[in-house]
């Protein structure tokens, strides 16, 4: 179980966040727990959020059952490194880590792969983890 009480974790996370959300396309980046919690994550200043706070609080819950499914299949198919869903107005991704996700709301025009390559590259240790050596 995540250690939320953990401030240095935290505030890696509150970084991670503000590094990943200064790229020009991206709306929102938040760290949701495995039990659907938001950890910590924002929107950018000029955006106006789609779906009210109980809407989103139901998003992140259905997130982490989404990632904990797709777990079931890592011994056969390897590890999910993102998922992406493309709507009409935006694009949603997920990148799980070892003890929450990362998830990312973008513009509806992004370049999935290219988006989730940079997204990947701010990761750096967080992201060899996952992967594995």
């Amino acid at each position: 179980m995540l250690q939320i009480e953990n401030s240095k974790y935290l505030e890696k996370c509150q970084k991670l966040c503000e590094k990943i959300l200064s790229e020009p396309e991206i709306r929102f980046v938040g760290i949701i727990s495995e039990m659907g919690k938001l950890i910590t994550g924002n929107f950018k200043k000029e955006i106006i959020p789609l779906q009210d706070d109980s809407e989103r609080q139901t998003l992140y819950m259905q997130l982490a059952l989404r990632v904990a499914t797709r777990r079931e299949f890592d011994s056969t198919m390897g590890r999910v490194k993102y998922s992406a869903a493309r709507r009409e107005k935006v694009v949603m991704m997920s990148f799980p880590l070892k003890n929450c996700i990362l998830m990312v709301i973008a513009e509806p025009n992004v370049n999935i792969d290219r988006l989730a390559y940079k997204i990947i590259q701010k990761l750096d240790q967080q992201w060899y983890e996952f992967f594995g050596k």
